[in-house]
């Protein structure tokens, strides 16, 4: 049954401006200036039709003429929106995976406002290299010779397989033709890279001699690639990677291993999964290692790339390096993460994401039950509201079967199928996911002053309900 609206709400709605009104006001002139007319009314009719919503949820506090101006430029400025993370993947691809710290941000904005010394000796007053910014960090937390940086992890493997393995093969496990978001397949980069696949072994079992015996004269490379994305249990074995560097030594020909999301630090200390650690597998003889900036380092989106010194100048050479390599934001904002490294004492309050997959589960539960008694009382006879133990993963392929104690808020609703339900929240700003006909909220990623877009979007929620049964 539609319920009446108050007085209020009534008035509200009848003093919203027309958008003719809006155009032709001096809120709008400057805009109107600036950008085109057409784009300025798509924003116009987004602004008021919120409006409209918030009266509808029960906010009849009006904005006044110069509101809607500073409003609608918000809205031509802002194209990406803000959303709270209730999915239950903690580093999210679709929500732009890591979070970058309050100090990062700050190094960000100074990089981005000022001329800085991205490719210039101030001792020598000639062209410096950029690499320069980040490499004395990544060579002290993991102990590489030199490092490079590129736009992404993927980029990253493509790069050392065209500068290291043009027209030559590259020998690995078919346990490890990964494939993982975005349909990117190790078979197909390698192919674009001018490389030869050669694959040994089976899918569950590869043994050092499937290796040992597809080296000949045309080997280029011996590649390994962790399987950050996906998992084989039971009856499986891989030759220990001391054996495949030695093997490689004996025949003058270079290890690389891909090692996808990258763990600078051994996660275990936190009470976390264990990670394969980027120095210990240097320190095991790899010759050269790949790894994401974000993902578990916990930084912008990167393609690192370290290991030997004569191999990383010879990738810094290939024509490739200036269409992949990074500018100056995403350099300043990697500086910054690594940099935390450096004082892991507070590593956990300063790494956004390293925060929330280390978070109480007390903590999360408290959230999730003040959040449920909040929402209780506005789905009455509309949706059953409880507390549910969960689980989340950290996400973007990273520790693929591991999940986090969590704790969620399962709506569970009468009259509206989940799914349009959780299409509601997201026009909202709020991202669950859908699981046993229910919409589930889940706090591990939620922070406590998210709370309030969870509980606008469910009164924005049963208002709809409300005009339209």
């Amino acid at each position: 049954m539609k319920s009446e609206l108050s007085d209020a709400q009534k008035l509200a709605l009848q003093q919203i401006p027309s958008l003719e009104q809006l155009l032709a006001s001096e809120a709008l002139a400057d805009l109107l200036d600036r950008y085109d007319r057409n784009f300025v009314l798509k924003a116009l009719r987004r602004v008021v039709a919120n409006v409209r919503r918030q009266i509808l949820a029960g906010n009849t506090d009006l904005l006044g003429a110069n509101d809607y101006g500073t409003q609608v430029e918000l809205e031509l400025k802002a194209r990406m929106r803000s959303v709270v993370n209730a999915t239950g993947t903690i580093t999210h691809t679709n929500l732009g995976r890591s979070l970058l710290s309050a100090s990062v941000c700050r190094n960000l904005q100074r990089v981005a406002t000022q001329y800085v010394d991205l490719e210039y000796d101030l001792e020598s007053g000639e062209r410096g290299h950029r690499d320069r910014i980040t490499e004395p960090f990544l060579q002290l937390l993991t102990g590489c010779e030199a490092s490079t940086v590129v736009n992404n992890n993927a980029a990253a493997v493509l790069l050392v397989l065209s500068t290291l393995a043009p027209a030559k093969e590259v020998i690995i496990s078919r346990g490890e033709l990964i494939e993982i978001g975005g349909s990117f397949r190790i078979p197909e980069v390698m192919a674009a890279s001018g490389a030869i696949l050669r694959e040994v072994g089976t899918t569950n079992r590869t043994h050092l001699d499937d290796y040992r015996n597809a080296i000949n004269e045309n080997t280029g490379l011996l590649l390994k690639v962790h399987p950050s994305n996906y998992a084989v249990i039971g009856f499986h074995s891989m030759p220990p990677i001391e054996q495949l560097v030695e093997l490689g030594r004996q025949h003058q020909i270079p290890v690389f291993e891909d090692l996808g999301s990258g763990s600078l630090i051994d996660l275990s200390e936190f009470g976390l999964p264990a990670e394969p650690v980027v120095k210990e597998r240097l320190q095991m003889g790899i010759d050269i290692v790949t790894f994401s900036g974000d993902k578990l380092l916990g930084g912008p989106q990167a393609g690192i790339i370290a290991g030997k010194d004569g191999l990383i100048q010879k990738i810094r050479q290939h024509p490739l390096m200036r269409a992949l390599r990074v500018g100056k934001l995403t350099l300043s904002a990697l500086e910054a993460t690594l940099r935390l490294y450096l004082n892991r004492k507070d590593l956990t309050d300063q790494l956004p994401m390293l925060w929330r997959y280390t978070r109480p589960l007390a903590e999360i539960q408290n959230l999730a039950q003040r959040l449920a008694e909040a929402l209780s009382p506005i789905l009455e006879n509309l949706a059953t509201v409880k507390v549910i133990e969960s689980t989340t993963q950290i996400g973007s392929g990273s520790l693929p079967i591991d999940r986090l104690p969590s704790a969620a808020v399962v709506i569970q609703p009468q009259g509206i199928s989940a799914q349009n339900m959780a299409k509601h929240f997201r026009r909202s700003g709020v991202i669950g996911r859908i699981q046993d006909a229910q919409l589930w909220l889940d706090l591990r990623a939620v922070r406590e002053e998210e709370l309030s877009l969870a509980i606008n979007a469910t009164k924005e929620l049963v208002v709809y309900l409300d005009r339209n049964t």
